[in-house]
């Protein structure tokens, strides 16, 4: 009788000890509590919220004219719906695959020479011992990303002349003289190579402040075990930033198909339409040029759908083999 009363007790205590474990304060409960801890953070927030909504959310009703024969005096509501026709109108276009493929490469051609050139920047500074000319680099390979667009792509313009630098430096080793930017087959190496020189540096922030925050002890250890300064570079710095790596890689990824097209418009000449001509500057000459609305949204939804597709695909396969991933 007495042990079953036991049991009885102990069931009961345990039951009550599970029921407090699963008892969890309400949102709103925790999200007050948050508020009054980080209510500062939150005031921060809010411009940052307020631009997401306004200019990333709100205009998304506008997607709504791709499925239409849109007219700004009929507006919204009153244009008429022709479901895929703007889509089939773009895949039956001429310029289709060629806006497709130059998108592509040039987004190729940047990820495999642009993304890994800010971690060599940050690796080979973390290693400069000399904190003065370690600051005196950085601040030189920072300044172009400041630089304006527009003087960029003037300076690359007056650079490619056919008496420009470039010229000056390429007949030193026997070459003929011509306006770069004209040659169809140079212009995704300007465009790659200035995008390079423009954002190595501000690239490499977020990697020099990870590899600033490896703990000493890590390399003592490792001087102690008798690693030389590129095993420890291969054993500790490059793992400790591993995973930065791969959520960089991933977000570039899930942008393989986007590229603003401002530095195209300024660079790009009829001639080198071919190459140079991508989905972006094809979107801003029907749409803003040519004042085919619906036709541009329907390009740039469907550009936006295979980013998204991009993003999600990369997310998956980064997690599967490496177990790092966004979400």
């Amino acid at each position: 009788m007495k042990r079953g009363v036991g049991v009885n007790t102990t069931l009961k205590t345990e039951s009550k000890a599970y029921e407090l474990i699963d008892i969890k304060p309400s949102y709103f409960t925790r999200l007050k509590k948050n508020y009054k801890k980080y209510k500062w953070v939150y005031y921060m927030a809010i411009p940052v919220f307020l631009y997401y909504v306004i200019f990333k959310y709100i205009p998304m009703f506008g997607i709504v004219i791709a499925f239409q024969d849109f007219r700004p005096a009929k507006g919204f509501f009153n244009s008429e719906w022709v479901g895929l026709g703007q889509f089939i109108k773009f895949f039956k276009s001429p310029f289709a695959l060629r806006v497709i493929k130059n998108t592509f490469m040039l987004n190729l051609y940047s990820l495999l020479w642009g993304f890994p050139a800010p971690i060599m920047l940050a690796l080979l500074l973390n290693e400069v011992r000399h904190m003065r000319y370690k600051k005196v680099i950085q601040t030189i390979s920072y300044l172009p990303h400041f630089v304006s667009l527009v003087v960029v792509c003037g300076i690359i313009k007056e650079f490619s002349l056919s008496t420009g630098l470039f010229n000056d430096v390429l007949s030193l080793f026997g070459f003929e003289r011509e306006y770069l930017l004209a040659n169809v087959n140079l212009f995704r190496t300007i465009y790659v190579g200035s995008g390079i020189w423009q954002g190595i540096g501000w690239g490499s922030i977020i990697y020099l402040a990870t590899l600033s925050g490896i703990d000493p002890n890590l390399y003592e250890s490792a001087v102690i075990d008798g690693a030389n300064r590129f095993k420890q570079a291969i054993h500790i710095t490059i793992p400790s930033i591993i995973p930065v790596i791969v959520v960089q890689l991933i977000m570039r990824i899930g942008s393989m198909m986007s590229m603003g097209f401002e530095k195209v418009i300024l660079l790009y000449n009829p001639l080198v339409y071919d190459k140079a001509d991508i989905i972006s500057s094809y979107v801003y000459r029907i749409g803003l040029q040519e004042m085919q609305y619906s036709l541009s949204s329907a390009v740039g939804l469907f550009n936006s759908v295979i980013n998204m597709s991009l993003l999600v695909f990369a997310n998956w396969f980064s997690r599967r083999v490496s177990e790092e991933s966004l979400w």
